[in-house]
């Protein structure tokens, strides 16, 4: 069964122009692209995604951050791939994830850390549907299912 999970490219991201490098090591491991856009963060819409921590008191920090430049929000598709993605990054503090994960090897903090992933299936369906209408999701054969060894492989 395939999953879908929502991945925000942070302004940390942007500004280093480190999201091509991010994007790729996504591609890379197999994962599907059903959408894809640019967008600047407003304070409504920061409130609303983190509103899990909206009482904390280095939320505003956070606001400030996520509103400060563009981000480029995507909906990646595969099989576990919530858990996958969440591998790939590494801990949430960069200072603690291990070489070889992206936050390990180019993030720079627990703010600054590249990249925000889903943490679980049912989150991802309410982040998904916050950032994408239904007609911005795509759903397309990728070369892989196509081919004559299939899905179960990757």
């Amino acid at each position: 069964m395939m999953e879908r999970t929502l991945i925000i490219l942070k302004p940390d991201c942007m500004q280093r122009r480190m999201c091509g490098e991010v994007f790729s090591r996504f591609e890379k491991r197999g994962f599907k692209v059903a959408a894809c856009k640019m967008l600047r963060m407003s304070e409504k819409l920061c409130e609303e995604h983190y509103a899990h921590i909206k009482d904390k008191p280095f939320f505003p920090r956070i606001k400030e951050f996520m509103t400060s430049a563009p981000v480029i929000v995507m909906v990646l598709e595969g099989k576990e791939i919530v858990r996958l993605v969440r591998d790939m990054l590494g801990v949430t503090n960069a200072r603690n994830a291990a070489v070889g994960t992206i936050r390990g090897d180019f993030a720079l903090s627990n703010m600054m850390n590249l990249v925000h992933a889903s943490d679980s299936v049912e989150t991802a369906q309410k982040e998904i549907a916050r950032f994408f209408k239904k007609d911005e999701l795509f759903e397309w054969k990728g070369t892989l299912e196509n081919s004559t060894y299939g899905t179960d492989e990757l």
